[in-house]
């Protein structure tokens, strides 16, 4: 796959465009995550027009709908933001974007527990979305999201990057001209491992909506990529991972000698008892889907995972 297209704020890239003149450069987004794909930044604050640096903002009233107001002033600038939003969003459109990677706590960008603020003496409530995070959420509901801090837990880091992956490779498939519903039925079954190790249960159900009868396969899919979102949403476990690793090794049951199905056990086993990384079972199980020519499973996604998913999540 050619590098996947992520939004980022501009400031976790290292340019100094933060209220204070500040950048607060991710290392982790930007030397390793960043490697593997091609950022689209984006500053709400500099880019409506406010300057570099400048007076500090929050949000003030209705956590749903809060206003964006500056702290020593009180200058309401949500017009402002907003006027240049709607041209921002249909021009990220366009970029085709399969991910955005938001500054946590920021009044703008912020995509959870943002504070709001209620009134002097009050304590402000935390859970808040900043303005255009919330806006970008709205316009694009099923492009994977999250913030720069919570990608430092590995579990929903994982979430996030097999989101990414998963959502670049269906919109490359969706933008086939004449998009046939076999080839959204190929995908899932491709993809039946990956599904497995988020959320088990998803894979019948997800298996239903493609076999339901329909002509329009453009509707179809639209659905089957949002349900698909939420399935991975889901964080994967060790677990569940182990249950998928054991449903692969059964496609080996009568190939392998005894000494090799013990040792691809303890290799399995001791993956779920944390000795091993992933990458450990899933080696050996690619390697006996080569040697005994099993096309079902050197077909499947899951044994044969994206450079990003490789680096950045076992």
């Amino acid at each position: 796959m050619k590098k996947i297209k992520i939004g980022i704020s501009t400031c976790l890239t290292g340019e100094k465009v933060r209220y204070d003149g500040q950048a607060q450069r991710d290392s982790f987004l930007m030397d390793k995550l960043g490697k593997f794909v091609e950022y689209t930044p984006v500053c709400p604050e500099s880019e409506c027009g406010l300057s570099t640096p400048r007076e500090a903002m929050r949000l003030v009233g209705d956590v749903t709908n809060p206003q964006l107001i500056t702290v020593k002033t009180g200058q309401d600038i949500t017009p402002q933001m907003k006027r240049w939003i709607a041209p921002r969003l249909k021009a990220l459109a366009r970029e085709e974007l399969c991910g955005f990677i938001f500054k946590s706590k920021s009044p703008s960008s912020g995509l959870y527990r943002v504070k709001v603020y209620q009134g002097p003496g009050v304590a402000p409530i935390k859970q808040g979305t900043g303005i255009f995070a919330a806006a970008y959420v709205k316009r694009f509901p099923d492009t994977p999201v999250e913030e720069e801090g919570r990608l430092n837990d590995p579990a929903l880091r994982e979430c996030f990057i097999d989101k990414v992956c998963a959502f670049a490779r269906l919109q490359e498939l969706c933008a086939q001209p004449r998009l046939k519903m076999k080839a959204l039925t190929d995908f899932h079954a491709a993809f039946k491992y990956n599904i497995m190790a988020h959320n088990p249960a998803a894979v019948s159900r997800l298996g239903r909506l493609l076999a339901a009868p329909s002509t329009n396969v453009k509707a179809v899919a639209a659905t089957y990529c949002s349900e698909l979102m939420q399935a991975l949403s889901t964080p994967a476990t060790r677990k569940k991972h182990t249950n998928a690793l054991q449903h692969i090794s059964g496609y080996f049951k009568k190939d392998l000698t005894a000494i090799e199905k013990e040792e691809l056990h303890r290799i399995i086993a001791g993956y779920y008892d944390e000795l091993y990384p992933l990458l450990a079972p899933l080696v050996l199980l690619r390697h006996y889907a080569v040697i005994y020519e099993n096309s079902y499973l050197l077909g499947q996604y899951y044994l044969n995972p994206d450079p990003l998913q490789l680096n950045c999540r076992f």
